[in-house]
């Protein structure tokens, strides 16, 4: 289960770069396009009415001429509900000298919007996956400075609950509860196994539970389920 966690982590990483990138592309695109591009009045002459999943957007059609005096029409990439643009309102628009059909409308939305949507996206499955992955490798850091330099401690078995925050293809995983006693301080602490995905309750032959505690911070812990067979499936 912990392989195939790490794996959508990394994936979830992977395509966040990956749309970022895209989104990187699209921008420096745009930019070549504007380092070109020749300006000119244009008129919305028509709105094209696009249906996608259940949703209607209309895409403006622009009819523009160019320094040379050839007439183009061109649809713009930008689609909206309500339409962004009226039949008969004058755009300003950007074209491709080299290839007058190339044009979009001169404004933030036409010109960055797609990049924009994109990008935010990547960075947002960039992130979920980065501090998904950065968590679990700063866990696993503790748990190997606990069990090298960790204080070992007997903690008393309370019982087995099911950890309601994971699930797995419809499966919650187990985690072993104990409780120690701090003689020091006088203060009870409540220690909770890593995510186990079967029911270990038959396997606990003992009330105690060995936990490795930091001795400077006791909530910093892992539990010693090392009595616990492998699961192979």
């Amino acid at each position: 289960m912990k392989t195939k966690s790490n794996f959508f982590l990394y994936l979830f990483g992977i395509i966040g770069f990956i749309l970022f990138g895209v989104a990187l592309y699209l921008y420096l695109d745009k930019q070549a396009f504007l380092d070109k591009a020749e300006t000119s009045q244009g008129k919305v002459i028509e709105l094209l009415r696009t249906k996608s999943d259940n949703s209607i957007s209309y895409r403006p059609v622009v009819e523009y001429i160019t320094k040379k005096g050839i007439k183009i029409e061109f649809s713009s990439s930008l689609s909206s509900n309500p339409a962004s643009y009226n039949v008969g309102e004058n755009v300003p628009v950007l074209y491709d000298p080299i290839n007058p059909n190339k044009a979009e409308i001169n404004g933030f939305k036409a010109l960055y919007l797609g990049p924009l949507i994109v990008g935010t996206i990547g960075i947002v499955f960039f992130l979920i996956g980065f501090m998904a992955i950065r968590s679990s490798y700063l866990k696993q850091k503790e748990s190997k400075y606990l069990l090298n330099n960790g204080k070992r401690i007997i903690t008393k078995f309370e019982n087995v609950q099911h950890n309601k925050s994971t699930e797995s293809n419809g499966r919650n995983p187990f985690q072993i509860c104990s409780q120690w006693l701090n003689p020091n301080t006088n203060e009870v602490y409540i220690f909770k196994s890593d995510d186990i995905w079967f029911d270990p309750t038959d396997f606990i032959k003992s009330e105690e539970i060995k936990v490795l505690i930091n001795p400077d911070n006791p909530k910093q812990y892992i539990m010693d389920t090392s009595f616990l067979p492998n699961l192979k499936n």
